[in-house]
């Protein structure tokens, strides 16, 4: 499958999310939507970036952008971050990693010389048509929902 790159269109998908409903990509038609791949909920880094993109969710809104996190995590342990660390936007549950395929963020990785499966953090931003506008790969999380949200902006 060819990397996902600016201007061509993002994926559809139709996930459960942490509510125990759908999210999909047409339910944002018409608006921007950030859509950032996170390992694993309640771990350090995927809990200080759903933390951050949440600092920011009225800045995100006022410049017309929705967000949606998305990880393998099943819907209870989605709901349970959630409510946890109230986070103010829906996440969405690929336990087939099915969508995480199609974006290209389910990849081989490594900790400690040892090889496996995983999300590799990154963030899509998705103009209002439905095209990828900008794609971060392999995201720090200090400063990112920032730098996504000056994106956002100017798009």
């Amino acid at each position: 499958m060819a990397e996902l790159e600016p201007s061509v269109p993002a994926p559809a998908f139709t996930l459960a999310r942490d509510d125990g409903g759908q999210v999909s990509l047409a339910d944002f038609a018409g608006r921007k939507l950030v859509l950032y791949f996170y390992p694993k909920a309640d771990t350090p880094g995927c809990t200080q970036e759903s933390k951050d993109f949440t600092a920011l969710q009225k800045a995100f809104a006022a410049a017309g952008t929705d967000i949606v996190g998305v990880s393998p995590d099943p819907v209870r342990a989605q709901a349970k971050f959630k409510t946890k660390y109230d986070l103010g936007f829906a996440l969405g549950s690929d336990e087939s990693h099915e969508m995480l395929e199609a974006y290209g963020v389910w990849a081989q990785k490594s900790m400690y010389g040892r090889s496996y499966m995983g999300v590799e953090r990154t963030t899509f931003l998705i103009d209002p048509q439905g095209r990828i506008a900008r794609i971060w790969r392999k995201v720090k999380v200090p400063g990112h929902a920032e730098e996504v949200l000056e994106a956002a902006k100017t798009l």
